[in-house]
């Protein structure tokens, strides 16, 4: 048995310990993790609504908000790799509460700011990069958390993705009536508490432990991090089905969904109006719990492959804006897209934390987030010049038909096309 295969068969094997300890998804402490991603993608849904109006308000322009929001997104993927590296060798819980904790502070002094009208932009993006550190430091346990709560890690993450697809729809119209009764500093107040129930949740949260053989026995000190750096690489790098998904998906990021958000807020404002774009985007929301509640049914022996058939969905999206076609099929592609994407997020989280071993899955995770985010800013930079060279609406076709090329591209990979989900190997009882 070669060293890869050993390891697949540890992860197979702690899934199997999972479904022999844990409830298949609803429990006491799944309900409070439950609880705990949806208030946090409330809160974070309804951050870039209270920046925007916040920095307009006090004289700032776009470029302002954008360098705010660009602040923690940095800070977040450049720092999540180490994150994992650190959730591998510490309490993810812990870590993860105190990163809430850390950005309630944050959050809470942002809403001083906004309040006394006392706003730098240098200050405010000083507490953006703080809210990217604690981000990479919460983000890796994530995905080691779900299989230590239940048994049915499809379920979970079926059911997660819903509560967060529907906490995204109301996050933006919560936001902008906070913004209209109170002001920025009210939303940046909102998304404090957030954080303080997200880290309530989880300081009640009870996790089973973790077998034994995967606990960190590794040492401490700088030598001994970089090795475990050294290794979470090795782990993903050994995995054709990991790294060849996560490379193809930089193409995606570059070519498809990079532009296509950009792109098409800008087109169907000015064609159609915002009224027309927030219709589009609950459209692509409420595609995203369709989507989770088909993962929550639907039991594919080979995940990748049903997910990367589901991403045929996303042509829609793009390419009916840049036809220009009326507001009911470019609701109708979003929708569609929606539902294609959360199915595929829910049968590739799913794949990797029941095909990578407990002691390298928060490294992998981070791996993982690392490169699915890298290339997003570089395909929304492209967007710009590229609409200018050749006009918005070609680049949307072409986000189009792209998104075809990286669904069949993720089919013809034989690693990716036919690996068997992990569970569908335990042997009948």
């Amino acid at each position: 048995m070669t060293g890869t295969d050993a390891r697949r068969g540890t992860a197979a094997q702690g899934v199997r310990k999972a479904e022999a300890g844990a409830p298949a998804v609803w429990s006491r402490d799944f309900a409070l993790f439950f609880v705990a991603r949806a208030v946090a993608r409330l809160g974070d849904t309804m951050l870039p609504v209270a920046l925007a109006a916040g920095l307009l308000e006090h004289g700032y322009g776009a470029g302002a908000v954008g360098l705010a929001m660009a602040s923690t997104a940095a800070a977040f993927a450049g720092l999540v790799v180490f994150g994992g590296v650190v959730a591998d060798r510490f309490s993810t819980r812990r870590l993860m509460i105190g990163a809430d904790l850390v950005r309630l502070g944050t959050q809470s002094l942002a809403a001083v700011l906004f309040f006394t009208g006392h706003v730098v932009l240098w200050q405010i993006c000083a507490i953006g990069v703080a809210n990217g550190v604690a981000g990479a430091v919460f983000q890796p346990g994530v995905a080691s958390t779900v299989p230590r709560l239940a048994a049915d890690i499809q379920g979970a993450n079926g059911a997660i993705r819903i509560a967060e697809s529907a906490a995204q729809l109301a996050g933006p119209a919560v936001a902008g009536v906070l913004v209209g009764l109170a002001s920025p500093g009210g939303v940046f107040a909102a998304h404090a508490t957030t954080y303080a129930l997200s880290a309530l949740c989880l300081l009640l949260l009870r996790l089973r432990p973790l077998p034994v053989t995967t606990r960190a026995t590794r040492g401490s000190g700088l030598r001994a991090f970089r090795a475990d750096l050294v290794d979470g690489w090795r782990e993903f790098r050994s995995r054709a089905w990991l790294w060849g998904v996560i490379a193809v998906w930089c193409l995606y990021m570059i070519a498809v969904w990079g532009p296509t958000v950009p792109l098409v807020a800008t087109e169907v404002v000015r064609h159609h109006g915002p009224g027309a774009y927030g219709l589009l985007n609950s459209a692509l929301g409420a595609g995203t719990v369709v989507g989770g509640l088909l993962a929550l049914r639907l039991r594919p022996r080979r995940m990748l492959r049903a997910g990367a058939i589901s991403l045929f969905a996303f042509f829609g999206f793009p390419a009916a804006v840049g036809a220009g076609l009326g507001v009911p099929a470019m609701a109708a592609g979003a929708a569609l897209a929606g539902a294609g994407m959360s199915f595929w997020g829910v049968m590739w989280a799913t794949t990797v934390q029941t095909q990578v071993p407990p002691d390298v899955l928060n490294r992998i995770h981070a791996y993982d987030v690392a490169g699915s985010l890298a290339m997003m800013p570089v395909g929304q930079a492209l967007a710009g010049p590229a609409a200018g060279a050749l006009g918005a609406d070609h680049v949307l076709l072409a986000a189009g038909a792209v998104s075809l090329a990286v669904a069949a591209i993720l089919l013809a990979i034989p690693a990716v096309r036919d690996l068997v989900r992990a569970d569908a190997t335990a042997p009948a009882h």
